[in-house]
């Protein structure tokens, strides 16, 4: 395994919005290579804690090791962070100090050709698992999926105009042979896109981000998720979370929303009924996005978007 390389996006912003405080219990659901949460055990010293999760075996073996300097201040799960509850659970924690979730693809796995993430690696597998000993995998959903089901997937998880032709090809190549390698999926995505429409950008990268997603379930439970983390919270705790593209970004925008109202009752009703209160104040009443200087040192930041939330009750 090479070194698990990773330049954390926005990581000033992030450190920034949670407030940091000698003594606090952290959470970061999304290790990677521990750029974060050194910076998250740093900003808490001398007593603060943190509990992590990861899914990639090489991320916690990392960050386990970037982070050791902080003895026994920290510990790593092997889960995903939508496992949060279960995790806390195991440690007796029952309130936060702060959280952070990051949903970017470290720069690693994108960089290793084995885990078959980037269209750039064309003699990769077509894997795509963040977690590695999962079963399913981007060949077996390409080669074993309904022409139907993989339309959907590009369409929702991927916003691509051109889904239909692209999964259409993608049956049709699969039953000359099976798909194998990233190259070939880009040849088919490439012969897929109308010539006019190919100076925007690479055309595969919309169609990868759709299969990495639904391979990873990525997208499943992040509302409730969101929800159920940020009650976590004590008063006055934040919750910082980065995102890489418009439906990530638009789940958390609704769950913030949800938990800023005081009701959600019917508008037609003369009072409230449901009881719902107030629960977050939102700090960024706009998403941050990284600065042009980093933007110019780290490309995988471009489309970053920060939201951040602050538990009030």
């Amino acid at each position: 395994m090479k070194d698990f390389a990773h330049i954390p996006v926005m990581l000033n912003e992030c450190i920034d919005g949670l407030k940091l405080q000698d003594g606090g219990i952290y959470f970061d659901g999304t290790v990677g290579g521990g750029g974060h949460s050194y910076e998250i055990l740093m900003g808490s010293s001398p007593n603060g804690r943190l509990i992590a999760t990861d899914l990639d075996d090489d991320a916690i073996k990392a960050a386990t090791q970037r982070l050791s300097p902080f003895g026994n201040r920290f510990k790593i799960y092997k889960s995903n962070y939508k496992n949060f509850e279960e995790v806390l659970k195991a440690e007796n924690i029952d309130f936060l100090d702060g959280a952070l979730l990051d949903f970017g693809v470290s720069s690693y796995q994108l960089d290793c050709e084995e885990r078959g993430f980037s269209y750039m690696k064309p003699d990769a597998p077509l894997d795509m698992r963040m977690n590695s000993s999962a079963q399913l995998t981007a060949e077996m959903l390409l080669n074993e999926y309904r022409q139907n089901e993989i339309v959907k997937i590009l369409k929702i998880y991927g916003e691509e105009k051109f889904a239909s032709q692209i999964a259409a090809n993608i049956v049709k190549a699969r039953t000359r042979k099976p798909l194998k390698t990233c190259g070939e999926l880009v040849d088919i995505i490439e012969h897929s896109v109308p010539t006019k429409f190919k100076n925007n950008g690479p055309c595969s990268r919309k169609s990868f981000q759709a299969i990495r997603i639904a391979v990873n379930g990525e997208l499943d439970g992040l509302y409730e998720c969101v929800l159920a983390l940020t009650r976590r919270l004590k008063k006055g705790g934040r919750i910082a979370i980065l995102t890489f593209h418009s439906l990530e970004d638009r789940i958390v925008k609704q769950a913030f929303k949800l938990l800023e109202c005081d009701c959600v009752c019917d508008k037609s009703l003369p009072v409230c009924v449901c009881g719902k209160v107030k629960e977050i104040e939102i700090i960024t009443k706009k998403p941050i996005t990284a600065s042009v200087k980093e933007m110019a040192i780290n490309s995988r930041s471009k489309c970053a978007k920060l939201r951040i939330a602050e538990k009030i009750i």
